[in-house]
């Protein structure tokens, strides 16, 4: 037995075990096609018996009939020299136990469960390249499954039955309380407030009820020997006596619909009117019975009720209403089609005719507990067809009540969503693999080609990327078609294939255009003589429908690792680069990436062409990070970050491609998008409610453009609902500082409509005091490169509060960037900056996500709990600084990251030194003082047995006691935070 037979035999078998669903067909069937491709002669079903584990009855068999009797008198026996998993046995023990009849020399043992096994017996020998447990695994696991969903099957067949009898007793029961009350609807009846009378033959009335009277407004003794002239329009009464002679013409029952005004009360309704012929005993005509009944509002409710019922009909959704117990009282259409069940077989049923027996019980509990709780319940779940085929769906359950809230029904809404999910599954294999080739996608050509950069530098080897473009192929596919351009790519995409070595990747990128990883290289010659043989074969003949086909290729090739640090798109474009040098140069042959000569061309131009045609199709974006009072938690602005959504690259921040279009012309138009993007997200964020000030970055080159104050006024003089002070622009310190005096005119024109401006990462820039006199903007942003690292960087921190001193000073307002944690948050309170952005209060969102986010967001407890250091209280804040740092550098040294240890002895550090000067002044009690001398104490003392540890060449034991150390010393630095409140 081969590998190629193997899979033929999984496939039978698996398509076998698909097909039945009765463990007493299903087990025959199986062993029937496992003795037609083992060419067994005899093979027995066999069940474990459950008081010796040893011993099996024999449940079947078939080609020797001497077991006949031992499966008809159930007898058990003794299996022995086989193990758990599918083997083939020459054991003489086991063979001797069933060699009654004839002589068998092997089996073939396949234990599908703990409690089903298959022997097969022959008296020749199974060749087999392949063990059996590897072959028959897979499909014997699946077999148990399928016997265990065939005791399911027939358990629930078994209560179905069940549900099925209760259903018809309780239909029983209904029917004989429905007679009963049959008589009492009957006395009813005849006290309905309808309109009665009795006229004779020549229309005088006779007799009539009160009901009646209020129609003329006449009592019955006035009525009586009159005839409807007396009472009505001459037009109403001749239509009245129309309709007494049709019915006594007739001389039966007949029935019209009137409209009739009640002289009483002014009332008009829609009444059905039955007028039906009396005679007497000898047959002779008495006049006319008439009965009146008032179907206004019944008219109405019908007209509603055949609206509802062309919706219920015509619905896409399976509808089904169910009984608050459960029994199903009405399907739609579209029940009927998803689950094969006709409306007559489905109504009184209990919807577990459906149930595919995947979900478990809980998973139904939780349902009716959202039900309960919710009064609904949506999700996907499992549900099985009439024919027994498994189906998922979209389903809706929702519980209706009356106007009492009494539980009348429950109406459940379903979507068969087969499709959908088969379209999932094909996605997802599209995911990785291209459909007409079979080879790698791009998305697994990215996979391999990182994991392979990161592998070959660890090794101290090489990979090759190569770009590879067909010569010729557009030729073909515009002359023959491109049926025959598919048949084409796809052979000698075969081809190729045929030729990579182990570990190397070949992945179609598009078209006919292919990328080829070579990995594992020791010299770059090895690659080129790979991609010299895809040359030629490449170029070999191919014949389609009687038709010689002949391409070339031009290859591109790029190395890995190089002198600079590149990624792997990097590497693509140097591919692709090189491919195009191959082209100019005459196709059909290879270039090699250069990267001196090759650097600067057609990169530049190439990203200032992406970028204009992003601006052109709208594949650029708006994120906005929110900046706020970290104390009171207030929206004080947005800043607007661009994103570029490319379309094979995904969402692109910025620093991707604004360098490259930095002080170009393409600029100004980047700007101009930016600017209008923010103007129309102002005003939907007007609509919503939401007033607030919305901050953009301009660059240098857009500040020197000489209509720049009148493009921004015209701008927002056409922005209906948008007011100037609403609009906020940001500069970097660097780009005002070209050309600090065009800068700052621009800045007082733009002022002057009312547009507020903000020096973006300042204290990165040459900072001084004329500067910030000359310079009008209203507000300064410290650079998160000394926020990110304030709190274990005292240098940071002097450098911060002198910005946040020059703010004062001048009067701006100040803002911190780079707020990623709570503690920066804390920090900076500390030091008088309220006013923050970053992480760690909302990362850069899209628009439709601000509003989510205003709803949740809440400042952190510790923020609304600082106070503003005093002098006084500067040692102790920059104490806990010094001890982040000394815990960041024991860490850094127990990870090998420093050669010494920081200073041990509680009195060395230096919040040591500080500790005992100006703790003992702060703490109201003796006992906190002691906690926290304790504290510093156990910190010290568990650093010096950490180190001890390493030092011991215990390393691992060292780096395990970190988590204890990081959690005294958040513990300690909360209680120095208390003490600074």
């Amino acid at each position: 037995m081969n590998k190629d037979f193997a899979l033929v035999i999984l496939y039978d078998l698996t398509l076998t075990i698909g097909s039945e669903v009765t463990l007493d067909k299903l087990l025959p069937k199986v062993m029937q096609r496992f003795l037609f491709h083992l060419s067994y002669p005899v093979g027995l079903i066999l069940k474990r018996d459950t008081s010796n584990s040893q011993y099996h009855q024999i449940i079947d068999s078939v080609g020797d009939y001497s077991f006949t009797s031992l499966k008809t008198e159930h007898q058990s026996v003794l299996i022995t020299g086989v193990g758990h998993e599918p083997c083939l046995s020459t054991n003489a023990q086991l063979l001797s136990t069933f060699s009654q009849r004839r002589k068998y020399t092997q089996a073939a043992w396949f234990p599908i469960d703990g409690e089903y096994s298959y022997l097969f017996l022959t008296d020749s020998t199974l060749e087999t390249d392949i063990p059996l447990n590897e072959v028959f695994s897979p499909v014997i696991r699946n077999l148990a499954r399928a016997i265990g969903l065939c005791q399911r099957s027939e358990q629930l067949t078994q209560n179905l039955t069940q549900d099925r009898d209760e259903a018809r007793a309780e239909l029983a029961k209904t029917l004989q309380k429905v007679e009963h009350e049959r008589a009492f609807l009957t006395s009813l009846k005849n006290t309905i407030p309808d309109l009665v009378w009795l006229k004779d033959k020549d229309g005088i009335y006779l007799s009539c009820n009160p009901k009646f009277e209020a129609l003329f407004g006449h009592k019955e003794s006035e009525i009586v020997g009159k005839t409807d002239f007396d009472f009505v329009s001459k037009e109403l009464a001749e239509f009245f006596r129309a309709h007494d002679k049709r019915a006594m013409y007739a001389g039966k029952a007949m029935q019209n619909e009137e409209w009739l005004r009640f002289a009483a009360d002014g009332y008009e309704g829609l009444f059905q009117t039955t007028k039906i012929p009396m005679y007497d005993d000898k047959g002779a005509l008495l006049g006319v019975l008439g009965i009146a009944h008032d179907i206004t509002e019944l008219k109405a409710a019908q007209d509603r009720l055949q609206l509802s019922a062309s919706v219920f009909r015509s619905a896409r959704e399976g509808i089904m209403i169910t009984s608050p117990e459960g029994k199903i009282l009405e399907v739609n259409d579209m029940f009927c089609s998803i689950t094969g069940y006709v409306r007559e077989e489905a109504v009184g049923q209990n919807p577990r005719i459906l149930n595919s027996g995947r979900h478990s019980q809980a998973f139904y509990q939780h349902i009716w507990a959202s039900i309960k709780d919710r009064g609904h319940w949506s999700g996907e779940i499992w549900n099985r067809r009439k024919n027994g085929e498994e189906y998922p769906e979209v389903l809706t359950i929702t519980a209706v009540k009356d106007a009492q809230g009494t539980l009348t029904h429950y109406v459940a809404l379903f979507a068969d969503i087969t499709e959908i999910k088969r379209q999932q599954r094909e996605l997802e294999r599209m995911a990785h693999f291209d459909p007409l080739t079979g080879l790698a996608n791009r998305s697994l050509l990215a996979d391999r080609l990182s994991q392979g950069m990161y592998g070959v530098k660890r090794r101290s080897q090489s990979l090759a990327v190569a770009f590879l473009d067909f010569d010729g192929f557009k030729l073909i596919n515009d002359q023959f078609g491109h049926q025959t351009g598919d048949q084409l790519l796809s052979i000698v995409a075969g081809r190729m294939s045929s030729l990579m070595r182990e570990g190397d990747t070949l992945a179609r990128w598009g078209g006919d255009e292919f990328i080829a990883v070579f990995m594992d290289l020791h010299t770059n010659g090895d690659a080129e003589h790979l991609l010299q043989r895809l040359l030629k074969e490449v170029e070999k003949v191919v014949e389609i429908n009687s038709k010689q086909l002949k391409i070339s290729a031009s290859i591109g090739v790029t190395y890995y690792p190089q002198s600079e640090d590149v990624d792997a798109d990097q590497l693509l474009r140097q591919a692709d680069q090189a491919m195009y040098q191959a082209k100019l140069a005459g196709k059909g042959r290879l270039h090699t990436y250069d990267p001196q000569a090759d650097k600067l061309v057609r990169g530049h131009n190439e990203a200032i062409e992406n970028v204009l045609s992003a601006i052109h199709q709208d594949q650029f974006e708006l994120f906005y990070q929110p900046k706020v009072n970290m104390r009171t938690g207030e929206l004080i602005g947005l800043e607007a970050l661009l994103r570029w959504r490319h379309p094979e690259r995904g969402l692109l921040p910025p620093s991707v491609f604004i360098s490259t279009i930095e002080n170009h012309p393409i600029a100004i138009d980047v700007g101009h998008w930016v600017l209008n993007r923010a103007i129309k997200d102002i005003q939907y964020l007007e609509s919503e409610g939401i007033h607030t000030k919305v901050s953009i970055n301009v660059s240098a080159l857009e500040l020197q453009q000489p209509d720049f104050v009148g493009h921004l006024s015209e701008t927002l003089s056409n922005a209906q609902g948008v007011k100037p002070g609403q609009l906020e622009l940001e500069l970097l310190e660097s780009s005002a500082l070209q050309d600090i005096n065009q800068v700052s005119d621009v800045l007082r024109a733009v002022q002057l409509l009312g547009v507020t401006s903000a020096i973006d990462d300042f204290g990165t820039g040459y900072s001084s005091l004329t500067y910030l006199k000359r310079l009008p903007a209203q507000t300064l942003k410290i650079d998160q490169s000394f926020v990110r690292d304030m709190v274990m960087d005292a240098e940071d921190v002097a450098i911060l509060e002198g910005i946040i001193g020059l703010a004062k000073a001048f009067d701006r307002q100040l803002i911190a960037e780079g707020v990623e944690t709570i503690d920066h948050g804390v920090m900076l309170l500390q030091l008088g900056c309220e006013l923050g952005q970053g992480y760690g209060i909302a990362r850069p969102m899209p628009l439709n996500q601000l509003l989510g986010w205003l709803t949740n967001w809440t400042p952190n407890p510790r923020w609304q709990a600082v106070h503003v250091i005093t002098e006084e209280d500067r040692p102790l804040f920059f104490a806990g600084i010094e001890h982040r740092a000394w815990a960041a550098a024991l860490e850094e040294y127990l990870r090998g990251m420093r050669k010494a240890p920081p200073p041990l002895g509680e009195t060395q550090c230096q919040f040591g030194k500080w500790l005992n000067k100006f703790i003992a002044a702060r703490t109201n009690t003796q006992s906190h003082y002691a906690h926290l001398v304790g504290l510093h104490h156990r910190i010290h003392q568990h650093a010096s047995s950490l180190v001890s540890l390493n030092t011991d060449n215990k390393p691992e034991k060292a780096l395990a006691g970190l988590p204890a150390l990081h959690e005294m010393k958040s513990e300690f630095l909360l209680q120095l935070e208390a003490l600074l409140r």
